[in-house]
């Protein structure tokens, strides 16, 4: 006997149909006019990653499904004993037995793909495969864990089921289920939460659609999804309307037809996700005889005992900024820490800094316009605020746009002393709670890698300062007697080997000196300061080692610019996907160019590294442009610069015209500091074409960046975060916080 299985959902692919579209030419036609796009360009090109959207998904998949079917009728006339699909393959599965004709299948096709798509987005829902775990000991676990609103989804094998619900509430049963031995969870890329309860409104508008369809006389036996069972001819609308919510019973369906005698199955549609699941579940079937069952009891016992993503980490600190994990991303310069990249985070219940530095007070307000209006139910986001020594006015500037926008947290970054814009933020609107307790409305996150700077910000704001903002009334008496109460800083980052500023520090022996230097400094505050790491944080080991040295929180920076997120170019985005860990380098930093200090970039493929450093090796030797010689002023206006000095400096006039002045009229008091200007041009000039993905200049690209993200890449090397364009920050996060449980859980089993 002999089995049709045609695929549903997933198992689409670019490319699919191409041999199909030209033999079945007119039909095409006719399929297009019905859509209302072409077809073959959406399966052939997937232009914008649609093919993977349910609103195209769908209909792509039942129309290859049904045009292998047309190839296979007409090269022969055996007819299958049996037809089944999974999920959205039940549709070809009727239509192969004749419920209704192409087109009219189509058309339901549609339908149901337009309402699951309108739900998904009402509804932040998701979805999960669950392997190595019977479905007896899952439904145990979701017991006894509240977990009730997670419906089971499909029952693909004895040992894989899909579970389906609100995101949070998939995400919290993951970091359960992945704490049980061999257990194994992979979230499915769909974009709602399928075959559950939280699809009852399209179901219902699906019911109306469907009521006047007639549907013709079954002429081969359909296993339905829902019973498992042959289709009974006045069941077909009534099934159908019931898949959308009900389970896929696809396991039961198998099993039914192997106790048919000598059953043959052959998968129908693009690749093999059926004919592979039906060995597994045959495989499966051996295996679950041997399985013990987890008894309630024991569970409880495991779960107790285990090192879950949302207990790492300290949980005041998630509970201060509302988001699930003691995870965080920094705020990388010039936006590339972008208004997507922030906002992504921010529904997935995380945060991330928005990258200020190098931008426009104008473009940093559209910013954060543009991030309040997606963010509307409180999600956490936060801003980057980066020490400008040249302009103490830029600095207050920028603080009373965050305070006009009621930016409630903030990350202060190459602060070597406290300044007057820095108290402002921290003191404005302090107050005591009815408890007593001295409360503010915002936070700051203060990045650093000196335990000098670090005593600034464990104690209170300067007092001199504090005088200076309640003479000129931009603060309250009250809040200026509070301000001596509190330490400067909320939280404390710990930065080490990344691509910021961070003395080239070594975290294991920083961050363990700074946990107790703030044990020391801040027992007389009633709220204790958080201290966290970032810094070479790309893989779980790494994240392990930061929490195990008792960090509170983790930062991550140069692995997010590697994102669909990050707002930089695609050519960067390339090369940072094809970095070691040992590909970076440290290079004069150009906001901080006079100092000598330094910043990780990268230098495979590129020259910006050994030019950096030859013009801080100029500025060093030389007093003025004069200074040096003919040659090398030429070498570095035609290769470095691709321009000659007078038009930087004319540039760089006009740049400061409106805003700080001063900087021009030193320039032309001191020749070394025009000359620095100059040189920093190219700094800022590199980043930019970074940015932009300047092709014709990319031995110029500066682009920050520190061996974590050569670490990552090697972690997901083979896995579906491989190529940057899936990578995702959210994705990161979680895979992230997820693995570094399982790997604390695996270590600490070892020396129990």
């Amino acid at each position: 006997m002999i089995t049709w299985l045609f695929p549903g959902q997933g198992s689409q692919r670019k490319g699919m149909g191409d041999a199909l579209f030209r033999e079945f030419s007119e039909l095409v036609a006719q399929i297009d006019e019905i859509l209302g796009y072409s077809i073959q360009a959406l399966c052939l090109e997937n232009p914008q990653g649609k093919l993977n959207q349910t609103l195209y998904t769908q209909p792509a998949v039942y129309i290859i499904n049904a045009l292998s079917f047309f190839q296979k009728t007409a090269e022969s006339t055996i007819l299958p004993n049996f037809v089944a699909g999974h999920s959205l393959g039940e549709y070809n599965a009727l239509l192969a037995a004749g419920a209704f004709d192409f087109l009219t299948g189509l058309r339901l096709v549609q339908k149901r793909a337009e309402l699951l798509g309108q739900a998904s987005q009402t509804i932040e829902g998701a979805m999960a495969a669950v392997i190595n775990l019977r479905v007896d000991e899952l439904q145990i676990i979701l017991t006894h864990n509240a977990l009730d609103k997670i419906d089971i989804a499909n029952f693909n094998s004895p040992l894989q089921t899909v579970i389906s619900g609100i995101q949070s509430d998939v995400v919290q049963a993951i970091e359960i289920l992945e704490t049980l031995k061999d257990v194994h969870c992979l979230m499915l890329p769909v974009s709602g939460a399928f075959h559950s309860r939280y699809m009852s409104e399209a179901q219902q508008q699906f019911a109306s659609f469907i009521q006047d369809v007639e549907f013709g006389e079954l002429k081969i036996p359909v296993i339905s999804n829902v019973t498992a069972r042959p289709y009974e001819q006045s069941e077909i609308g009534k099934n159908l309307i019931a898949q959308i919510t009900h389970r896929v019973n696809w396991l039961q369906s198998i099993q039914f037809l192997l106790q048919q005698s000598d059953m043959l199955f052959e998968e129908v549609g693009p690749g093999n996700v059926l004919t592979k699941l039906t060995h597994k579940i045959k495989m499966d079937t051996k295996l679950v005889a041997k399985k013990k069952v987890v008894k309630p009891e024991e569970d409880v016992t495991t779960l107790s005992n285990s090192i879950l993503p949302t207990s790492l980490g300290n949980q005041e600190f998630k509970q201060d900024y509302g988001i699930k994990y003691a995870y965080v991303t920094g705020g990388m310069a010039r936006g590339i820490a972008s208004v997507a990249l922030v906002v992504k985070l921010g529904q997935a219940g995380l945060m991330g800094y928005f990258g200020t530095a190098g931008l426009t007070l104008s473009e940093i307000e559209v910013s954060i316009q543009q991030i309040q209006r997606q963010l509307t139910n409180n999600e956490a986001y936060g801003m980057n605020f980066l020490h400008n020594q040249n302009s103490p006015q830029y600095e207050l500037d920028m603080i009373d746009l965050f305070l006009k926008y009621n930016v409630q947290y903030i990350e202060a970054a190459a602060f070597m002393q406290i300044t007057l814009a820095l108290v402002k933020y921290r003191v404005k609107g302090l107050q005591r709670n009815t408890a007593g307790f001295i409360v503010s409305p915002r936070k700051i996150m203060v990045k650093l890698s000196r335990p000098e700077i670090a005593a600034l910000f464990l104690s209170p704001p300067p007092k001199k300062l504090v005088d200076k903002l309640l003479e000129t009334k931009q603060i309250s008496p009250i809040e200026a007697d509070l301000s001596q109460q509190i330490p400067m800083a909320d939280d404390l980052c710990v930065e080490a080997d990344s691509a910021g500023q961070t003395d080239m520090g070594v975290l294991m022996v920083l961050l363990p000196m700074i946990i107790r230097q703030r044990n020391q400094l801040t027992k007389q505050y009633s709220k204790q300061v958080r201290v966290g790491a970032a810094g070479g944080i790309g893989t779980p080991e790494a994240a392990s080692a930061a929490f195990m040295l008792g960090a509170d929180f983790i930062l991550t920076g140069s692995i997010n610019q590697c994102t669909v997120e990050a707002g930089t170019s695609d050519i960067t985005k390339d090369i940072l996907q094809q970095l070691n860990v040992q590909d970076t380098i440290h290079a004069p930093a150009g906001d901080m160019f006079e100092l000598g200090a330094k910043n990780q970039v990268v230098r495979q493929g590129v020259f910006f590294p050994a030019r950096a450093n030859k013009l801080y090796e100029l500025y060093q030797r030389y007093n003025s442009l004069d200074d040096i010689d003919e040659k090398t002023k030429q070498q570095i206006q035609e290769k470095y610069f691709h321009r000659s000095f007078e038009e930087i400096y004319a540039e760089i006039k006009a740049y400061y015209a409106t805003s700080m002045s001063e900087q021009i009229e030193k320039a032309e008091r001191l020749p070394k500091f025009k000359m620095a200007l100059i040189f920093k041009w190219y700094f800022a000039c590199a980043m930019r074409l970074a940015i932009q993905g300047d092709s014709q200049y990319k031995v110029d690209y500066q682009i920050y960046c520190g061996p974590a993200m050569g670490a990552f890449n090697q972690w997901v090397k083979g896995t579906a975060l491989e190529n940057w364009r899936d990578r995702h920050v959210d994705t990161i996060a979680e895979k992230l916080m997820q693995e570094t449980a399982v790997f604390l859980n695996q270590q600490y089993a070892n020396i129990r």
